[in-house]
């Protein structure tokens, strides 16, 4: 019976492709006769493979800018306009959503031989689909649980402040029986994981630049059923009237096309795309270490109520050049965050009698060149230069290390690395299980590695 129905699903699977390529011949996109897209051979249900070898330069496929999906392409489009402006969120993609909404539920939609690539979006298993139980379980201390909570409390607001009025108010186009919050909030998921955003303009008015919201999210046909590694194979160029798939290195005959999504740790990729890349071939993988975590190895040293209070002074000072939820990002190559983590050691660990001087010059006075230089911070907070930092410095950035290790509930690398080297079989590697592993293992590796960069 299982044979039976994983047959099913590929024929299945196999007509939704035709029909999209027969719906991306009629909307004008081009695809190369060296690539084709395929739902067997592939590192997810979809993706696009080299049918014979490709050269660096070389255009995979062209998409004429009137087949992307947008609040300005879908058929609504003219009333998103007219109430634009009660629409605004601080995601800034409701009308995206509302447009999927509709053309996704629309028997006649333009769309439909696309979106239904991904029948009822049931298919997603972001970690927002789990049960909270087990996302606490698996994912406990790499910071995707409360990534999570975020994510589901602001999909809540969203919907019942701005999307459900607005749906009420037009009960021709949606209604609340098919529109409802688990749909939105699987479209959601649908826009983390398959949309794309266009890169702003340049500007030479860098004040300007700063003022400019980031551009919306759009439904790039063709380009989304592409699948992310590190080290990519393709790339996205954005032109005037369409966007071109383009090779960035030679391709063997055989081999998958990947585009990027970005330098996105694993932690990042399954919170936001809901997969992992296997250990260690994300080079993109990060850990942080929560600024509450470098507050509690710091308050471990003080011994009498002075100390207390020129702490808390300090730490008062380094919360206002820090947000509350602040966290120093470590990668495979040492600190990405250096010029904050700089900062905060060097503050934390003034003398009672420099941070007297800090406080009466409202802060540092410039230093020698040498020592602003952000080569040479980067240098120092590198795996290369860790160990020679100050020891006062590298004690409190071990403990640190150390108290993030804590919050995996299990500290120790040998456990999960039994696990990694299991692998009892490839149902185990596509699990919940097998991907939080990918997290958790990822991120553990860099800490403990700090660890022993900074051991005395």
């Amino acid at each position: 019976m299982a044979t039976e129905a994983k047959r099913v699903k590929v024929v299945d699977a196999s007509q939704r492709l035709q029909d999209f390529l027969q719906w991306s011949d009629r909307v004008g996109l081009v695809l190369s006769e060296k690539v084709c897209l395929s739902s067997e051979g592939t590192v997810a249900d979809y993706g696009m493979l080299a049918k014979e070898d490709i050269e660096e330069g070389e255009i995979l496929f062209t998409i004429p800018r009137s087949a992307l999906l947008h609040q300005e392409t879908t058929k609504v489009s003219a009333l998103l306009k007219k109430e634009k402006s009660s629409l605004e969120s601080s995601s800034g993609w409701v009308p995206l959503l509302l447009a999927l909404l509709y053309e996704s539920t629309s028997p006649g939609s333009h769309w439909r031989p696309y979106l239904s690539l991904w029948p009822g979006f049931k298919a997603l298993d972001h970690p927002m689909f789990w049960s909270k139980e087990e996302r606490d379980k698996l994912l406990k201390g790499t910071g995707v649980p409360e990534a999570v909570e975020t994510d589901l409390s602001n999909i809540q607001r969203e919907y019942t402040d701005i999307v459900l009025p607005f749906i009420m108010r037009h009960p021709e186009l949606w209604n609340l029986n098919t529109h409802t919050l688990e749909l939105y909030t699987q479209l959601v998921a649908f826009v983390m994981a398959y949309s794309f955003q266009e890169p702003q303009e340049e500007d030479d008015d860098e004040d300007d630049e700063e003022q400019r919201a980031p551009n919306p999210p759009m439904m790039v046909p063709m380009a989304d059923m592409l699948n992310h590694v590190s080290k990519h194979n393709a790339n996205l160029e954005f032109n005037p009237d369409s966007l071109k798939m383009v090779s960035v290195r030679r391709l063997r005959k055989g081999e998958e096309v990947f585009n990027t999504y970005g330098q996105m740790a694993n932690w990042q990729l399954l919170h936001m795309y809901g997969f992992t890349e296997p250990y260690p071939e994300n080079s993109n993988d990060t850990a942080d270490i929560p600024i509450a975590c470098l507050y509690q190895a710091a308050a471990q040293d003080i011994e009498s109520e002075p100390e207390r209070q020129l702490f808390d002074e300090r730490f008062k000072v380094l919360s206002q050049m820090m947000e509350e939820n602040a966290a120093f990002v470590f990668s495979n190559q040492g600190c990405l965050t250096d010029s904050e983590l700089h900062s905060a050691l060097k503050l934390l660990c003034m003398s009672q009698e420099e941070f007297s001087e800090f406080r009466d010059n409202a802060g540092w006075e410039d230093d020698d060149e040498d020592d602003d230089d952000d080569d040479k911070i980067s240098q120092a907070f590198s795996n290369e230069g860790l160990p020679d930092l100050k020891p006062s410095w590298k004690r409190l950035l071990h403990k640190a290390a150390r108290l993030t290790l804590g919050s995996y509930g299990d500290a120790e690398l040998e456990s999960d690395r039994k696990l990694m080297e299991d692998r009892v079989d490839l149902k185990g590697r596509s699990s919940r299980r097998w991907r939080a592993l990918q997290v958790r293992f990822g991120q553990k590796v860099i800490l403990h590695r700090l660890l022993e960069l900074t051991a005395s």
